[in-house]
């Protein structure tokens, strides 16, 4: 990457969800303001802003990253995915969303993004992850609401369904 200078707006162009995306970025604006205030992609939660909580997990690459530690104009020529691009559909569930639903696996939601976005890229990766390594792909994310069991729960129930193990139930009391 090459020097930007300070106080100027340089440009950025990636893929947002599968779609060319286009702005213009200070090179110390974080990934999240730009993708929060400039873009309108309001799906990706500022928390801690060090790091340290999750909340802002996106996935750069198809890894999963900390949009409050990345810098806007690092993702120029990245293929970047926001937690608004697991919905097949407007006003449909993705199959983890989904899970999370049936399992109750948020409560207050300001976490959930960013477990959503480390759980996509890790079941892209592994298919078919135990519990073990659930546990330790989310072990830097913080949530103060669910004790992480029914997130793990509905972890593993995506994962069986994205794999074919198990048909997904249809209704639920």
């Amino acid at each position: 990457m090459s020097r930007l200078q300070a106080g100027r707006r340089h440009p950025v162009r990636f893929s947002l969800n599968g779609k060319p995306c286009t702005g213009e970025a200070e090179p110390r604006l974080l990934l999240t303001d730009f993708l929060r205030h400039q873009i309108g992609m309001t799906g990706t939660h500022v928390g801690c802003e060090h790091g340290v909580c999750g909340a802002c997990t996106v996935s750069i690459d198809g890894s999963p990253a900390r949009a409050c530690l990345t810098l806007a104009a690092q993702v120029d020529g990245c293929e970047v995915r926001t937690v608004e691009s697991l919905a097949p559909s407007a006003g449909r569930l993705g199959i983890l969303q989904a899970a999370f639903k049936r399992n109750h696996a948020l409560q207050c939601g300001f976490c959930t993004a960013g477990i959503l976005m480390s759980l996509d890229c890790l079941l892209r990766d592994h298919p078919r992850p135990d519990e073990a390594t659930i546990r330790d792909f989310l072990s830097g994310h913080l949530c103060r609401c669910t004790g992480y069991a029914p997130i793990i729960r509905a972890a593993l129930e995506a994962a069986a369904e994205m794999a074919g193990d198990v048909s997904r139930e249809t209704t639920h009391a």
